[in-house]
């Protein structure tokens, strides 16, 4: 029993530790994947695209050089022409928490005993909003992370 254990325990070690063994997407990464845009780059621009910054003017391909695929790529039209959005996501966690009541063996039988029981959900949030015309950076804005929230269950 012992041995059948140790091996469970081995083989779900092995499976998280490969897990974490996939690598985000960096902006070395995505200059290998886009080298001809980041060489017509220019020497200012190259420089803020290094650092994971952005400018108003840049194109679509130094933008996601710099800061990576956006979480949702909006289309729309005005009395100017063509209009690209790119929305950004970060996440904000909530916090449940609540009593919760448990049974317990013990000498006389099982009892009951009240826990603090706490959850934690993650949500989305829009993090950063770029808009594009005619494939040139117009106007970008960053938007705070929303609080994380407590929340208290009775029982």
């Amino acid at each position: 029993m012992k041995l059948q254990s140790t091996f469970v325990c081995t083989v779900m070690t092995m499976m998280f530790a490969g897990a974490g063994c996939a690598t985000k997407p960096t902006v070395e990464s995505r200059r290998q994947e886009r080298p001809a845009a980041y060489q017509a780059l220019s020497p200012d621009q190259k420089k803020l695209v290094d650092d994971g910054q952005i400018k108003v003017g840049m194109n679509e391909d130094a933008v996601y050089i710099a800061w990576g695929k956006p979480a949702q790529v909006l289309q729309s039209e005005d009395t100017s022409g063509h209009v690209t959005t790119w929305l950004y996501q970060g996440t904000t966690t909530d916090e449940y928490v609540g009593w919760r009541y448990v049974e317990l063996a013990g000498p006389n039988g099982p009892r009951f005993a009240r826990r603090l029981d706490r959850d934690f959900n993650t949500r989305d949030y829009v993090s950063a909003e770029l808009v594009f015309r005619d494939g040139k950076l117009q106007s970008w804005r960053t938007l705070a992370k929303p609080p994380g929230n407590t929340y208290f269950r009775s029982p």
